[in-house]
């Protein structure tokens, strides 16, 4: 499956997900307006996983500042670096207020993606981009808990890929969902619907 077809099939997955536990308010590209605090609160939620450098991450401990969530993989062809470098970008035209916020890459591949692959892979992000990884159960459990889509998929070489969801959540600084954030725009953009987060 390509990179696109990918990015499809996982908003849609999003969309489904989101519109039954959401109401379908939440939608690519917009902001979630309307949307009531028991409908923010059906994406996210708690979670034990452990990031780059071996330490252990809880939800806990991303309150308090306005976070991003990208579910990805390490050997993601495109769809991934992209998105981080988008992040990377934003989190740059922020200025100061970068330190005042940051972003989870929780990686939908736990098998091959352990913390030190993690860290090589993201040194070439904003380190502000902390690296998420964990057992199988623990990396299900937050994808479920962010209504996001992940799949296996063979490839004809005995290889594998994976499909996932490739949408930025914007969270605020008590862990509740803002809105996907459309990453299809210029830095000063993004960092301007970031900002008032901050």
């Amino acid at each position: 499956m390509s990179p696109r077809t990918a990015f499809i099939a996982g908003a849609l997955a999003f969309a489904v997900g989101a519109a039954g536990l959401a109401g379908a308010l939440i939608h690519l590209g917009g902001r979630g307006g309307g949307q009531t605090a028991a409908q923010a609160s059906a994406v996210g939620g708690p979670f034990e996983m452990v990031d780059q450098t071996g330490a252990t991450v809880t939800d806990a401990d991303v309150k308090g500042k306005p976070f991003l969530v990208f579910f990805g993989f390490t050997h993601c062809p495109d769809v991934c670096p992209t998105a981080l470098y988008e992040i990377t970008q934003a989190f740059e035209a922020l200025g100061p207020d970068a330190e005042k916020t940051q972003a989870l890459f929780v990686t939908v591949d736990p098998e091959r993606d352990t913390p030190e692959a993690m860290k090589a892979y993201l040194s070439s992000f904003s380190p502000r981009i902390r690296g998420l990884t964990g057992s199988r159960p623990q990396v299900d459990a937050m994808v479920k808990a962010y209504r996001a889509y992940a799949k296996k998929q063979p490839l004809k070489d005995g290889d594998y890929t994976m499909d996932h969801t490739a949408i930025v959540y914007l969270m605020d600084r008590n862990g509740a969902f803002v809105a996907p954030l459309n990453l299809k725009r210029t830095p000063q953009e993004i960092a301007a619907e970031i900002r008032p987060y901050v």
